[in-house]
């Protein structure tokens, strides 16, 4: 997703340089024109008068001359330099600066239309309403897994706190409780809806307006207040964390099964990006066994089968693997990929 956003500072930093290189001509002018005219003027002339007779040369003020040039032709001569040469920086300067403003501006509308364009393209991606400290873990977790997302978040500020770490991502300014926002970010064809901003009452909006906008998409909502859980589930949520809650059972896990946590955060940090994750079988898979299916691979591991409400922990090779079912497994992103592609590819053939 790196390629889907430009950051503008990346593409303004040559005029910038251009800028900052015409002041330094500038001032290295301003610098030689007060030595020579303090040369020229000799002992009469103070430094301030040689510094406000170069100024007014490059500036072509056509103020008198505060040091007398009249006996002086190489006095005029210098003059007629340091008047070139000035009023030509001065010129650079201005257009630099000009272009410096116009190309931003221009860069900037069309690194936003691209932008746009390319979240239109989505299908099956995730939105994420919310960019804080949590929001900003949920994008985390999505980038290193290889899920598509974007970003919706009225604060700028905290989007580009994201942006810093991952300057590819896509994003859009505004408020995920409007209509029209939701549908920039393409929510009708998402995979799911993260409503994961600090204000239970927005998250409650975000779920009703994401429901009604796609009745298909998952729903995964943040809620502090316990007693908001059941009206983010009426909204539209199909999940509901709370963060206290969930903090509450990690420092628990992290008392009386120090191994597991231990376990599962090796996991997480490791190269390998391993997670457990769901494969769903499509609905025109045609039935047969785990076993025939031979799933040996160094990428996965499968660590139980869910069918309708029913679970069975590690499947032997004659469990049924029908449509409908869903395996969990122990994979890295391209792992998943491959078991997605795998089961996609064969109902697609049958």
């Amino acid at each position: 997703m790196s390629e889907h956003y430009i950051p503008v500072a990346a593409m303004n930093r040559n005029p910038y340089m251009r800028f900052v290189w015409g002041l330094v001509a500038l001032a290295a002018i301003m610098a030689i024109g007060s030595i020579g005219y303090k040369i020229i003027g000799g002992e009469k002339a103070t430094w301030i008068d040689c510094i406000y007779m170069t100024f007014i040369t490059i500036a072509s003020i056509g103020y008198g001359e505060i040091i007398d040039l009249s006996n002086s032709p190489g006095g005029r001569v210098f003059t007629i330099f340091v008047g070139f040469a000035g009023i030509g920086v001065a010129t650079y300067l201005l257009s630099t600066f000009t272009a410096f403003l116009l190309e931003g501006k221009i860069n900037e509308a069309l690194w936003r239309n691209r932008m746009e364009k390319n979240i239109h393209k989505l299908n099956q991606h995730y939105v994420l309403c919310g960019s804080g400290r949590v929001g900003r873990n949920v994008a985390n977790e999505l980038a290193a897994t290889n899920r598509p997302y974007a970003i919706i978040d009225p604060d700028m500020r905290e989007i580009e706190t994201h942006l810093e770490k991952h300057p590819g991502t896509l994003y859009i300014h505004g408020d995920a409780t409007d209509d029209d926002v939701l549908l920039k970010a393409h929510v009708e064809t998402a995979a799911g809806v993260f409503a994961v901003t600090g204000d239970d009452g927005r998250n409650l909006l975000i779920s009703i307006t994401a429901r009604q906008l796609n009745p298909k998409a998952r729903i995964v909502a943040r809620c502090h207040e316990v007693r908001n859980i059941e009206k983010l589930r009426k909204a539209g949520a199909d999940a509901i964390v709370s963060p206290d809650f969930t903090g509450g059972m990690r420092i628990v896990s992290s008392m009386v099964r120090p191994q597991v946590v231990s376990f599962l955060d090796e996991m997480l940090r490791s190269d390998k990006n391993l997670r457990v994750e769901e494969i769903h079988i499509p609905a025109n898979f045609e039935s047969t066994t785990l076993g025939a299916l031979d799933l040996h691979n160094n990428d996965y591991i499968v660590l139980a089968l869910r069918e309708k409400n029913a679970w069975q922990f590690n499947p032997p090779a004659d469990a049924a693997i029908k449509s409908g079912a869903t395996l969990v497994v122990m994979t890295n992103p391209a792992g998943r990929q491959l078991l997605e592609k795998r089961f996609h590819r064969e109902a697609t053939f049958d």
